[in-house]
């Protein structure tokens, strides 16, 4: 049986522990913080959530800590827990852009894009300079059929930013998802005008023409995506369009909108 002395000697040991963790300074918060933050940018997501867990023992109203840790999950696919830290950071620091940002991912990752229309919309309105914002908000309206919607939004990006690419590329591959291949090229054509190493550029234009039967064009833009991307993933689709162009009665090719 435990004497007196012994549940004293328990009971101040505990104690002990309890003043180690009040007693913890900013510094420690810190040091596990940066640490967290450094692992996780090192792909080390394991080990980064530990740290990120440590930190927020320490200090349970740090929003930033949340927003890493969260971010953690997201990478390690557990977007349900990545969800919850999120909003836990949101309470906390309900004017950063970057928390509904990445719920918004996370809502899509996890095929909710009116729950991640919702997010990015907060998002926008927190900091409406944040272009990669906006073109998530018009993927996720695409993934509900509001296409009308992110037309609009593609369209007021380019108009805004001209020097935006990722507009350019993003309305040119609805157009070919829509069959308007016409416009879609020429919106292709205007990205390589701002980058003629826009490898992607090139993969939409092959497949516009070859859409459009037009044969030796497609083989052109087709040959020139390979000699700028050969270890691409689409590198095995393109050789396989280009021995069926070089035969002599190609097919028409398929709709593959959504590797433009």
């Amino acid at each position: 049986m435990e004497n007196k002395d012994s549940r004293y000697v328990s009971a101040v040991v505990h104690e002990s522990k309890y003043d180690n963790i009040v007693n913890m300074t900013k510094e420690d918060f810190t040091k596990y913080a940066y640490k967290a933050d450094a692992l996780r940018k090192s792909g080390q997501y394991k080990e980064s959530v530990a740290c990120y867990l440590r930190s927020i023992m320490l200090d349970r109203k740090n929003a930033s800590a949340y927003l890493g840790l969260a971010q953690s999950y997201k990478y390690l696919n557990d977007y349900d827990k990545a969800i919850k830290n999120l909003q836990t950071s949101a309470e906390l620091n309900p004017d950063d852009y970057k928390v509904f940002y990445e719920m918004g991912i996370c809502y899509l990752l996890k095929s909710m894009p009116e729950e991640a229309i919702k997010c990015f919309q907060k998002s926008v309105m927190i900091d409406r300079s944040q272009l990669d914002v906006q073109l998530q908000l018009a993927l996720a309206h695409e993934l509900v059929d509001e296409q009308d919607m992110a037309m609009m939004i593609y369209d007021k990006l380019i108009e805004e930013n001209p020097e935006y690419i990722k507009a350019y590329s993003h309305k040119a591959a609805l157009l070919v998802c829509e069959g308007k291949f016409i416009e879609a090229s020429k919106l292709f054509f205007d990205i390589l005008k701002r980058n003629p190493d826009y490898h992607r550029a090139y993969f939409g234009i092959a497949v516009c023409f070859d859409n459009m039967k037009k044969v030796a064009e497609a083989k052109r833009y087709y040959s020139k995506f390979l000699k700028i991307k050969p270890n691409s993933t689409h590198a095995d689709y393109v050789k396989n369009r280009l021995s069926v162009l070089k035969s002599e009665n190609p097919s028409n090719a398929s709709r593959i909108m959504s590797l433009v």
